[in-house]
């Protein structure tokens, strides 16, 4: 019986696959034939001999300076705002500001960086404060889920505790349930961090500033050594955020 079902999903499979390139109208052929397969590998090629003047290295390296500021800057913003809201997420405040933060959240993330760059493109204009504006309003509804969901599976006892001593409630929060949440917050912060570093690359295309900026440009020109080295920094930008972000997981972060 699990043979025949296996064999009925795996023919599904199959189909939706046929379907999918009927339904598309996939020319295949044209791609493949007449040169297609030359050409790509010819443009490919050209991206292999990347721009190391001094002149473009310094631009990138500026390119790569604005992206990472964009991304800590708008992670460090949607940390502050997502905790602000994650409170009467988690129901601290009663039920009606707890239905209306999450619906906000729910809002916030809902909406893909890319579409909040194109609207804050709109309202702050070109350049990184756009894509500094787009970064916080889609990660404070990220980080303010998962805020509010570490917050209401927290310990109450410490704070409570303190308050029984005669403690204000900010100094109940600050000294009973922040030093329980903040290993779990700093690990959803340096995520979305890693995240964002990688989409502060990309909302250049709809002129949020930054490599992406310069990626685009380059490409719009067909310039494809300039490119490349864009592309590069890219990586190397990743991979030294990523790194910088493991060290201090294992550094500050409890397990």
């Amino acid at each position: 019986m699990s043979r025949a079902i296996n064999l009925l999903v795996l023919l599904a499979i199959v189909l939706a696959g046929v379907a999918s390139f009927g339904y598309l109208e996939l020319d295949l052929a044209a791609v493949m034939g007449s040169g297609g397969l030359a050409q790509m590998g010819e443009y490919a090629t050209r991206f292999l001999s990347p721009d190391v003047s001094a002149e473009h290295l310094r631009a990138v390296v500026r390119g790569a300076l604005e992206t990472l500021a964009m991304s800590g800057l708008g992670t460090l913003l949607a940390m502050v705002l997502g905790l602000l809201l994650a409170l009467p997420a988690a129901g601290r405040f009663g039920w009606p500001l707890q239905g209306v933060a999450r619906l906000l959240l729910n809002a916030l993330r809902a909406i893909p960086e890319l579409v909040w760059a194109a609207l804050t493109v709109l309202a702050a204009g070109l350049g990184p404060n756009a894509g500094t504006l787009a970064l916080a309003l889609h990660t404070t509804g990220v980080l303010g889920r998962l805020f509010a969901e570490a917050l209401e599976n927290t310990p109450s006892e410490p704070a409570e505790a303190i308050r029984l001593h005669g403690a204000s409630q900010v100094a109940a929060f600050c000294y009973g349930t922040l030093p329980n949440l903040w290993p779990q917050m700093l690990a959803y912060s340096l995520y979305r961090w890693e995240n964002n570093i990688r989409m502060a690359s990309v909302l250049g295309f709809v002129g949020a500033g930054g490599l992406g900026q310069m990626l685009y440009t380059t490409l719009s020109l067909f310039q494809e050594a300039q490119a490349s080295t864009v592309i590069i920094g890219m990586l190397v930008l990743v991979l030294l955020v990523d790194a910088l972000s493991d060290l201090l997981r294992q550094r500050y972060v409890r397990v």
